[in-house]
């Protein structure tokens, strides 16, 4: 169980005792690493789109409560791109669940809590997701957008605190072992 203060709403970053590869493996020098091609930059794709799509819902709901996009063009790419937020993360948690992270706990066993503390996460990033649906369905429905967008923004803070800490563990435990076995 993962105590109240690393819940993913109340935690400003991982604990250190969980970036303790993160010292060798920082962040800057990720895209220059032999691991890096592959499994690594595929994730961190998938995790740009993420925030490129919440980026985009809220440039699209800001230009709907100013009036600069119409309604109609709104709801549809509220549409679009909504669905497509939900579907991939839902995929995306899943396999990580189900997948990579029972191997990637399995390569360093020192970091179990860290991929608890992510499948925590996960099952938090679902009740977020639910609360995004239905302010998105608020929209698509006829209703304004400013509920929408107040959720949107604090859902998309809450994403990027668990991306940013998803990345931090996970990479560098990759770019150390490889990525045979997980792909």
């Amino acid at each position: 169980m993962i105590g109240s203060a690393l819940a993913l709403a109340q935690r400003a970053g991982l604990p250190e005792a969980l970036r303790v590869l993160l010292a060798d493996y920082p962040r800057a020098a990720w895209p220059q690493h032999e691991n890096f091609a592959g499994l690594v930059a595929f994730w961190l794709d998938r995790h740009l789109m993420f925030r490129q799509l919440t980026e985009a819902l809220r440039e699209d709901a800001e230009a709907r409560i100013d009036n600069r996009i119409d309604p109609q063009a709104h709801v549809r790419r509220l549409g679009r791109f909504g669905a497509m937020l939900v579907d991939q993360l839902h995929g995306h948690h899943q396999i990580e669940d189900l997948h990579y992270f029972p191997k990637l706990a399995g390569l360093e066993p020192r970091l179990q809590r860290g991929f608890e503390l992510l499948d925590s996460d996960h099952h938090a990033m679902d009740a977020l997701l639910s609360r995004f649906s239905e302010a998105a369905d608020g929209v698509l429905q006829g209703g304004e957008a400013g509920a929408f967008h107040t959720e949107l923004q604090g859902f998309a803070g809450l994403l990027n605190r668990h991306l940013v800490d998803e990345e931090e563990l996970i990479v560098p435990v990759i770019l150390r072992h490889g990525a045979q076995g997980l792909g």
